[in-house]
């Protein structure tokens, strides 16, 4: 069971997180002051926190510098402001990721667990170690970047949007930009075969990215 605790003022994100991640059985903390927040962690051990930056009482870069001086707590920010020196400050104040709102509570739980694994809060799991990042167009693989083509990145995004869903080869080639208009069942082929040698174990004997006979393909995926 993972316990997040959130200081954030928004009471609409926060009751759409709580609801959210109440369903994925993590215990989720929400606080409205950065004084409650500083003393919730003085009083209670969280596995992760995840700061807003526009707060009442005091900014949020400055809440994140506080924390980090009292705990080793992970710190995520989730803010609206994407000012660059906002991140690059919240960075140096000891937060552990950046992401700008809006976004997707996927990602946002995509990032936690990329968080937790990288200051081994949780155990790296092969089947579950995939996390995609959206601004930079990436996909990582156990805390690795893969070396993905547009083509290559479009297709795997969708595999782990779709976790154990049989997908057509017309679905990918509909889905992905870089593909209309080289859309062939040996195009395809040659993306599976390609994306495997960089996912699988053994390419020749896949266990995540399966072929189904007549239909297409299915990304084995743990959530």
């Amino acid at each position: 069971m993972i316990k997040i605790l959130m200081v954030e003022d928004d009471a609409v994100i926060a009751e759409f997180l709580g609801k959210y991640f109440a369903e994925k059985e993590y215990v989720l903390t929400n606080l409205i002051r950065p004084s409650q927040g500083l003393n919730a962690i003085k009083k209670e051990q969280f596995d992760i926190i995840i700061l807003d930056l526009t707060l009442p009482e005091i900014d949020g870069l400055e809440l994140c510098k506080q924390m980090n001086s009292l705990t080793t707590t992970p710190i995520i920010i989730s803010s609206a402001r994407s000012d660059i020196n906002d991140k690059l400050v919240a960075l140096e104040h000891g937060a552990d990721d950046y992401l700008a709102k809006p976004y997707d509570p996927r990602e946002l739980e995509a990032r936690i667990k990329t968080v937790l694994k990288r200051t081994g809060k949780i155990a790296q799991d092969e089947t579950t170690a995939f996390v995609v990042d959206e601004e930079s167009s990436q996909i990582f693989h156990k805390n690795q970047a893969l070396t993905l083509t547009p083509a290559e990145y479009g297709m795997l995004k969708i595999f782990l949007e779709n976790p154990n869903r049989s997908i057509s080869r017309a679905d990918i080639a509909n889905s992905i930009d870089s593909m209309r208009f080289d859309s062939g069942v040996e195009s395809i082929n040659v993306l599976i075969g390609r994306i495997r040698k960089k996912i699988e174990k053994d390419p020749s004997k896949p266990e995540l990215l399966k072929t189904i006979r007549g239909i297409g393909y299915r990304f084995a995926y743990k959530v």
